[in-house]
């Protein structure tokens, strides 16, 4: 994923969800996802897809059983 990509992900993320604290960084080593942050909390990821020329974006985030407490 380039600057732009994620710089477009990640108004649209703040938007979405109405939090102006949703940052997406490039993952080290890796041009396919990118990470999401809430503040300096990581959050989950953002895979990228392509499939006859359409681009779509898969969010995944893992929420812990301790973590709902």
């Amino acid at each position: 994923m380039n600057k732009t990509e994620i710089q477009r992900i990640e108004k649209f993320l703040r938007q979405k969800f109405q939090l102006p604290s949703i940052i997406v960084r490039q993952r080290p080593q890796k041009d396919d996802s990118a990470e999401v942050h809430i503040g300096e909390e990581f959050i989950g990821v953002i895979f990228r897809d392509e499939d006859e020329g359409e681009v779509s974006y898969a969010f995944n985030m893992a929420i812990l059983d301790i973590d709902l407490e």
